[in-house]
């Protein structure tokens, strides 16, 4: 819609604080967000609600169509299978394929590869299981080292409240005993 750069949002930015002034400008930008937010979603309803004519009008069918006969390699293995009468399924069903394709070499080769490619994936996920459980300690321990930091810190902070506290009061002490 809008191209607008870092560099071209901070002239914006700029401007509307000179011209608006700080006390103004959360409320402005405020406003802005809510507009926007208004138009985009007056925008989406809109584009939803021709994808639903479009789809009511029956454009997708009419899409497929173009699609398969733009593709011609496509449109020809239809053509073959029509002219001599080949259902894919039973096809697929014969070669133990899974899904509606026909009997190939690469779904044979699927089929003898099975063994290997579940070794494979074995291997794949129980590698990614360790690296996520790797991350998952690290993300603990990293946690763990963020808590002892702050619990020192805070204790830093309560002994040298303690520590200004006494020094007031034996100033205090001091002041009264004069």
């Amino acid at each position: 819609m809008f191209d607008l750069g870092f560099m071209e949002m901070l002239v914006i930015g700029v401007v509307a604080l000179i011209v608006v002034g700080p006390k103004d400008l959360p409320g402005l930008f405020r406003s802005a967000g809510k507009f926007i937010g208004k138009a985009k979603g007056m925008a989406r309803e809109f584009s939803s609600a021709m994808n639903a004519a479009a789809d009511e009008a029956g454009v997708s069918e009419i899409n497929k169509t173009i699609k398969a006969a733009a593709n011609p390699q496509k449109f020809g293995v239809d053509k073959i299978r029509e002219a001599t009468k080949i259902d894919p399924l039973a096809t697929a069903k014969s070669s133990g394929a899974t899904d509606a394709t026909t009997a190939s070499e690469t779904d044979k080769l699927r089929a003898e590869m099975t063994e290997e490619r579940k070794a494979t994936a074995k291997k794949m996920s129980d590698a990614m299981a360790k690296a996520a459980e790797d991350r998952i300690a690290g993300e603990k321990a990293a946690a763990a080292k963020v808590e002892k930091a702050e619990a020192a810190r805070l204790k830093r902070n309560a002994a040298a409240r303690a520590k200004r506290a006494a020094d007031k009061a034996a100033k205090a002490a001091e002041k009264d005993a004069k």
